[in-house]
């Protein structure tokens, strides 16, 4: 191209230019933006190939109808990418070393062509009913969020926005916010029995990036960790980004049961929902929690504990940590606040052997450069002042009450075609089914009727299955949970009818 036909290939390709009020959402855009992208277009389709010489910005002005201003901000803008270059004396060319620059590639050529993700990739999207949060009656694992108490949140909150501290602008080193770390351990050790000091407790951003970060320090590629069976769908994601070999150990009432075949494998990672487990609620037995211990202790594996709904038990007195019990300093307990506060704060906590404390701590910062150091603040003072003892009290009353009528509405409707767990702990409840059933048409025909319940079936990696439909009740308002349990019974029952 020459000078002349640059200019009206360029007027051609940016058409009129209207004025200011009357321009489509296309001439919206920066006039000098508008000739950057037609410029930059030719350049990496070769129609101004390497060493053209481009008209200078007075005649392109002109030619074009723009203000001089327009022009040179579009040239300064190629000029600093490296697209165009001016030569003192000789004008402004197309340089020689634009890397994009190249013949197009064919059609043709691009009809084959997959975009691939990764095997680990593959298995981490791969299809599962278990992760789709619906705010709909009965989705397990939901709390209700509305009542939280967000006048005591914002006034503690605004306190620390007023003092405007500088440590709390800044990343989270050393484990996490200090009086947060105090708070926790202190917690722990009161209500769950963790032996542990305010330098093993790190703050997370949620118990599957504790999991992460577990695999990522403790597990080589390849090595093999335990997981119930059936169990946590999260934990399993979150090992299987870290490409560990998972093998699934199954679950009975007194919860982890492994066999003679799985006690002669050596897991790197135990992990496990020792106090309440998830899905069936089993609470594993004492003499089940020594025999792990000492597994693990033996082998050298590290123990998992993830006691995410502990506070939530609505009858006898709270189940002890497994942690309380290590000798061997091979448990790491796992707890989260999405469960207690609302799932959008996305904090979590961990306590570590104080042998590998300060390895943890350096990883959390170096991978993760972990924040939040205002809502970690507000969350210390929560704790300290008792509105999370306060806020818990009411919340196990609360539900409570809810899987109370949840249970006695159920329970004249669907009479002896299945069993509800007995378990008065958690957010939700397990509806038991003969095996002949099918759980998994009767949730997709709960799901006709707006109720979301989950089959049991799908939280199974190996091969015996159980069959239930998991019902929560912490998200229905109370004064609902009777109208909605007698449209789930009525649907368990029709369904029995055709899939029992």
């Amino acid at each position: 191209m020459n000078p002349l036909p640059i200019a009206e290939w360029l007027a051609a390709e940016l058409g009129p230019v209207a004025p200011k009020a009357h321009r489509s959402k296309r001439s919206a855009t920066p006039r000098y933006r508008l000739l950057y992208d037609a410029l930059r277009r030719a350049i990496l389709s070769g129609q101004l190939p390497a060493g053209e010489r481009l008209p200078s910005t007075r005649e392109l002005a002109l030619d074009l109808k723009l203000s001089r201003n327009t022009v040179v901000t579009a040239f300064d803008q190629l000029i600093a990418e490296g697209y165009i270059v001016t030569l003192t004396g000789s004008g402004t060319f197309v340089t020689d070393r634009v890397q994009g620059q190249r013949p197009p590639i064919p059609k043709s050529a691009l009809a084959g062509r997959r975009l691939t993700l990764s095997a680990r990739g593959e298995r981490l999207i791969a299809s599962d009913p278990a992760i789709t949060q619906e705010i709909q009656p009965f989705v397990p694992d939901l709390d209700d969020f509305s009542a939280f108490p967000v006048k005591i949140w914002q006034r503690l909150q605004n306190r620390h926005w007023r003092e405007a501290r500088s440590e709390l602008f800044d990343y989270g080193a050393g484990g996490g916010y200090r009086p947060l770390r105090e708070a926790i351990a202190r917690y722990v050790s009161l209500a769950r029995s963790v032996q542990v000091s305010p330098e093993q407790v790190l703050i997370t951003a949620g118990t599957q990036h504790s999991i992460l970060l577990c695999a990522g320090l403790l597990a080589n590629a390849g090595d093999t960790a335990w997981v119930e069976d059936p169990g946590y769908w999260g934990a399993r994601k979150a090992l299987g980004a870290t490409d560990v070999h998972l093998r699934p150990i199954a679950v009975d009432k007194e919860g982890l049961k492994p066999s003679l075949a799985d006690l002669e494998t050596r897991p790197r990672l135990i992990y496990v929902t020792p106090s309440h487990h998830y899905p069936t609620g089993a609470v594993m037995s004492l003499s089940r929690r020594q025999a792990l211990l000492d597994f693990a202790g033996q082998h050298g594996a590290w123990v998992l504990e993830d006691d995410y709904d502990s506070e939530f038990r609505y009858s006898g007195r709270p189940i002890s940590s497994l942690q309380g019990l290590d000798s061997h300093d091979c448990v790491i307990y796992l707890g989260t606040f999405s469960k207690t506060l609302f799932p959008g704060i996305k904090l979590a906590y961990m306590t570590v052997p104080p042998g590998i404390a300060e390895a943890f701590k350096s990883a959390l910062y170096d991978l993760q450069r972990p924040g939040q150091m205002m809502t970690q603040a507000t969350l210390a003072d929560f704790i300290a002042q008792g509105h999370f003892a306060t806020h818990m009290r009411k919340l196990r009353q609360i539900y409570g009450s809810r899987r109370e009528i949840l249970v006695k509405t159920l329970r004249p409707i669907i009479g002896s075609l299945a069993t509800i767990s007995r378990e008065a702990s958690g957010l939700h409840l397990l509806i038991e089914l003969p095996e002949s059933a099918n759980d998994i048409a009767l949730a997709a025909l709960a799901a006709t009727e707006g109720l979301v319940v989950r089959p049991l079936s799908t939280y199974y990696l190996g091969e015996h299955r159980r069959k239930g439909l998991l019902a929560g009740f912490a998200y229905v308002p109370t004064h609902e949970i009777a109208r909605h349990a007698r449209r789930l019974g009525e649907a368990i029952r029709r369904g029995m009818r055709s899939y029992g």
